[in-house]
């Protein structure tokens, strides 16, 4: 069955039956335009200070915010999922904040962000500069994990450095008005891409909050009552038509949007027949400029190795993990394992994955239209294996086995499933160094998107004099804005250091996964993607792992710790990190 390419546009909700208030909407996009200047002017001392109530005031709602979230998604706040929702919703939020923070506090002093390095030159004519750990806590917090800002071809370290923070470097010029069109899934993205604009581009912003978490807006006006006392945002509530009028606003100078790439050129071209025709002309009704995440099948390549129990045990918990987290509702959810049809121990990971969804219990499915985007999978895959508790709103996990590389228009090949489900595709290959290559080319040339992927090997195959070098050089040839090594790719969203984003150079009549980074707090000019590493088997297993039934407990104590790093709090965390 042929499907098209892209990713499904998830039914988000809709408050267009409330009648459209511009007046009220003009007033909002006035008010912050009235003081683009004023923002242009403060030095980065006072955003430094700004940030530091941020984080301060997120933290005063921090419960609160997560309590209501849970029980929209149907968590227990105290329980893992609530921990995990705890530091995804509102702890990357704070880390971004503290991140952006330091890198204002270094332009003050230094006149540019001064990341820790070391910066090491890559295949292509590019450079990758170390920017995780950044400080002495990461390492012990985050021990053996890395992650790297890969540069676009050509840019020397002394371009790096030049072009660093240009918003700083000329602010009036880069003063103006960003529309955020916020994500409905995660808790903290509209927030993140609001400390985007304002902290990385030098603009002031008008968040409008999606339909599915609007309940959350009373917790983020708190969170960033800073930058709202100030004039510098407002947050605005409404459905499509709300956006589509704001996206038109004479006073938006730019609009930074998270969602489909159906999202995206329902803004750019318009809907229906004429949005069509528009499309296929290259006649945009939207020329402002736009930045936009949206998505991806995001693949999972597992190199052949000979693995031990424990290895793939903690394996399976780590997939498992990527694709639980949230329900599924996330654009770097894994939608396609990649294996080796040679690999020997190929069903004994399946099955030992499938045992870990069975010991999960299974989550509500609460992003509207998830039934109905599971069952056009279901159709073309009527065997899928479906494990846990379907009642009520719960959705089962879900796995579609051994489906046929060869099948290029296979729905699990194209397109975002944003639920619950994943599936799995073995590759022939003559070698496991072979098999590298032709999973860098599968993953590159028929699997749908470019924002995020992980690759899976052990320390054993990495060393091995040929497939080693074959994983580095997929490593640079995979066309992904994000790339884990060992770690979910979903690290280098949260780290902030790192840059999230897909892979640039999409033209808007194919954007895929969009155009743009947000995160990125040393401030570069020209990345072209982050690369995170991690141990093969890290002791202990990872707080946000689903498996880690302490998660709720050492997410809150992480998040304080966030908010005020210091030495006393660290000997609670890691004990608590250690009963996981």
């Amino acid at each position: 069955m042929s499907q098209t390419r892209g990713a499904q546009a998830p039914t988000s909700g809709t408050q267009d039956h409330v009648a459209l208030d511009e007046r009220a909407l003009d007033e909002a996009v006035a008010e912050v335009a009235a003081r683009a200047s004023q923002w242009a002017q403060t030095t980065p001392r006072q955003r430094a200070e700004l940030l530091e109530r941020i984080v301060r005031d997120t933290y005063a709602v921090a419960e609160e915010w997560n309590d209501a979230a849970c029980a929209a998604k149907g968590y227990d706040p105290r329980g893992p999922e609530g921990g995990e929702e705890f530091f995804g919703g509102i702890g990357t939020f704070v880390r971004m904040a503290q991140s952006f923070r330091r890198s204002m506090l270094d332009i003050n002093a230094k006149g540019r962000p001064q990341y820790p390095g070391p910066v090491r030159h890559k295949p292509g004519q590019r450079i990758a500069i170390q920017v995780t750990p950044d400080n002495f806590f990461d390492r012990i917090l985050f021990r053996g994990v890395t992650g790297e800002v890969w540069m676009e071809p050509g840019v020397s370290e002394a371009e790096v450095k030049a072009t660093q923070a240009q918003a700083y470097q000329a602010p009036a010029a880069h003063a103006g008005v960003s529309l955020v069109l916020g994500a409905g899934n995660v808790a903290s993205l509209g927030p993140r891409d609001v400390l985007t604009k304002l902290f990385a581009e030098g603009r002031v912003v008008v968040l409008k909050a999606n339909p599915v978490n609007d309940y959350l807006v009373p917790y983020w006006r708190r969170a960033m009552g800073a930058l709202i006392d100030e004039g510098y945002l407002r947050i605005v509530s409404g459905g499509a038509q709300v956006g589509s009028y704001l996206t038109q606003h004479e006073l938006v100078d730019d609009i930074h949007v998270t969602g489909s790439d159906k999202t995206h050129d329902a803004i750019v071209f318009g809907v229906g027949p004429e949005g069509q025709r528009r499309k296929a002309a290259n006649e945009p009704i939207v020329t402002k400029p736009l930045s936009c995440e949206l998505g991806n099948v995001s693949p999972v390549v597992i190199v052949p190795g000979q693995w031990s129990a424990k290895e793939i045990e903690y394996q399976a918990r780590h997939v498992a993990t990527m694709i639980a987290n949230n329900a599924g509702f996330n654009c770097l959810t894994p939608r396609v394992i990649v294996t080796h049809d040679q690999w020997a121990q190929r069903e004994q990971f399946l099955d030992a994955l499938e045992a870990v969804f069975a010991t999960l219990p299974t989550r509500r499915a609460y992003y509207p239209g998830a039934s109905e985007r599971r069952a056009s999978f279901l159709a073309v895959h009527p065997d899928a294996h479906q494990i846990g508790d379907d009642s009520g709103d719960r959705m089962p996990w879900t796995i579609i086995r051994g489906i046929d590389p060869s099948n290029q228009g296979d729905i699990c090949l194209n397109v975002e499933a944003f639920c619950a489900l994943t599936s799995e595709t073995a590759l022939a290959a003559d070698s496991p160094a072979d098999f590298v290559a032709k999973a860098t080319a599968f993953c590159n040339d028929v699997v749908w998107g470019t924002l995020s992927m992980t690759l899976i090997a052990d320390p054993r195959t990495m060393k091995d004099p040929v497939t080693g070098p074959a994983i580095e050089q997929a490593v640079a040839d995979l066309r992904y804005g994000s790339i884990g090594v060992n770690i979910w790719h979903a690290m280098s969203f949260a780290f902030s250091t790192t840059v999230w984003g897909a892979y640039p150079g999409h033209p808007i009549t194919d954007i895929q996964s969009g155009s743009g980074f947000v995160g990125n707090a040393y401030l570069f000019a020209r990345p072209q993607k982050s690369v995170v590493r991690g141990p093969f088997v890290a002791t202990p297993a990872p707080a946000w792992f689903a498996t880690n039934a302490h998660a709720g407990v050492i997410m809150r104590k992480l998040l304080a710790f966030e908010v005020q790093p210091s030495w006393a709090k660290l000997p609670g965390l890691l004990a608590a990190a250690l009963k996981g």
